[in-house]
């Protein structure tokens, strides 16, 4: 029984290396902010937590005793990692960050124009107040 738990220990820590590996190369080779911050928090968040849950099987088997604090580690990275790269791209975004060039497909832009036109619709804005859509395809640095 106990061979059985070393190898899902070890598939678990190797899974988890390799998808950290992974997350490595998407930063450096991706082409714009948006799709670096996916290729950190999806693959990276998956690889600590298959690291922290193979430590966690490793202690429960071996030791026979459950840590709390491996407990807690996994589930802050469950909860904090995703936010994290959450607002990061909100903040690129916000900031006027340009996208990709081969990006095919702004659906925030829409979104946000039609909260705009709903405003206008709804209050009576006169529409100098609300400030210009920026172009997306186009540094900032032309």
């Amino acid at each position: 029984m106990t061979m059985i738990f070393s190898v899902i220990v070890g598939l678990l820590v190797l899974f988890g290396a390799v998808l950290s590996v992974l997350s490595a190369y998407g930063l450096i080779r991706l082409p714009d902010v948006y799709l670096r911050a996916h290729a950190a928090t999806k693959s990276n968040t998956l690889g600590i937590l298959c690291i922290l849950s193979g430590s966690f099987l490793f202690f429960i088997v071996y030791d026979g005793y459950v840590s709390a604090r491996l407990l807690l580690g996994i589930l802050f990275v469950f909860l904090t990692a995703p936010v994290a790269g959450h607002l990061n791209g909100r903040a690129a975004y916000r900031t006027d960050v340009p996208l990709w060039k081969g990006s095919a497909l702004d659906e925030l832009a829409k979104a946000l124009k039609g909260k705009k036109r709903q405003l206008l619709e709804n209050e009576e804005v006169s529409v100098d107040s609300l400030e210009p859509e920026p172009n997306r395809n186009q540094t900032k640095h032309e």
